[in-house]
């Protein structure tokens, strides 16, 4: 039976029956300080979540993270901190798995290893890394030359034309692809027969590809462009598409989908065009609103 509950998904997770998912496919958040629900760390660094003069008139990037070498001994226990979130919640994720099934999970290039780490000390299988190309990425990186202009020092802004601080344009997000293992003694097949999870549905993906690019390729990158529609609810909403490509990849109709993280139900109204049963928890009121009023 489907449903969607409001609260922290840690707690509502230990609700759902053991062995009663056929799949989990979750963005979830990426530890990089995107916003006060991405902050998964105790250091309090006062500059955390602040403006620059720049920010204030940008639509993009409204709060600062901080810089990759860290500001403080305490940036350094970030990613570490990151891990042990992660293992919070991955044993459960992994108990309400029936066997063979996937888990996707959306995760930031900077932090995915540690996700990784957590889910496969968790006893999961680490099955491969799905490239999601996207159609446009936000661009910032700061030239050199600007800062050394600013400083009033000519000959090092002239020498250093061309070079950037920061990061390339980020056109490709990392979708980790885990499994929970299959019974010991029995093959993927025999899981396949019994479960009816572990393998993938080629036909499906050739169809979703061919609709997107014209292209039968069957590979681990996926090109889907983000529709009007996929913007405005959450500030990192992703495509009801490429949920649904990924969904119909590795289950079948009738089959449940959890999210534990929606953010604004993409999963799920993915699910539900698809036929499939879901849940879903959310712990922000007002996007637990919206996820009702797109159901």
């Amino acid at each position: 039976m489907s449903r969607v509950e409001l609260g922290d998904s840690i707690e509502l997770i230990k609700t759902v029956e053991t062995e009663s998912v056929h799949l989990i496919l979750s963005d979830i958040p990426y530890g990089i300080n995107f916003d006060e629900w991405d902050v998964i760390h105790q250091n309090t660094n006062s500059a955390l979540l602040g403006k620059s003069p720049a920010q204030e008139k940008s639509s993009l990037f409204k709060s600062r993270g901080k810089p990759l070498n860290g500001w403080s001994e305490a940036d350094k226990n970030i990613s570490k901190e990151y891990y042990e979130w992660c293992s919070k919640w991955a044993g459960d994720w992994l108990r309400v798995l029936k066997p063979g099934a996937s888990c996707f999970v959306f995760a930031g290039r900077r932090m995915a290893h540690r996700c990784i780490c957590a889910l496969e000390d968790a006893g999961f299988i680490f099955k491969d890394m799905i490239s999601w190309e996207k159609d446009a990425a936000a661009y910032r990186a700061q030239r050199v030359s600007c800062v050394f202009e600013r400083r009033g020092d000519e000959e090092n802004a002239e020498k250093w034309t061309g070079w950037k601080i920061g990061n390339l344009r980020p056109l490709f997000e990392p979708i980790l692809w885990f499994m929970k293992p299959y019974p010991i003694g029995g093959t993927l097949t025999d899981n396949i027969l019994n479960f009816e999870l572990g393998g993938f549905n080629e036909a499906s993906l050739k169809e979703s590809e061919t609709l997107n690019t014209g292209l039968e390729v069957c590979s681990n990158v996926l090109k889907v462009k983000t529709e009007k529609s996929d913007r405005g609810l959450h500030p990192t909403q992703k495509a009801v598409s490429l949920m649904e490509i990924l969904i119909k990849l590795v289950t079948k109709e009738k089959q449940t989908v959890l999210d534990p993280f929606c953010g604004c139900g993409t999963t799920l109204v993915a699910a539900k065009n698809l036929n499939r049963e879901y849940i879903g928890f959310e712990m922000n009121p007002e996007y637990y609103k919206n996820i009702l009023k797109r159901l």
